[in-house]
């Protein structure tokens, strides 16, 4: 979704996903859905962006 509007009200950095602007470090949807992988998230590194969708 290269060049697509930009949400401001999500930033993202995560360039190799089909959401990503693309010009700009933000994410196009218009919400997103965290989530986690473990059963007692404590770290920022046990959420997940469970939007996420591999770019083609």
């Amino acid at each position: 979704m290269a060049n697509a509007n930009a949400n401001h009200a999500i930033e993202c950095t995560v360039t190799n996903c089909a959401n990503h602007c693309g010009s700009e470090n933000y994410c196009v949807l218009d919400k997103i859905r965290v989530g986690t992988h473990e059963v007692n998230p404590t770290m920022s590194q046990c959420t997940d962006c469970q939007s996420f969708q591999m770019k083609k």
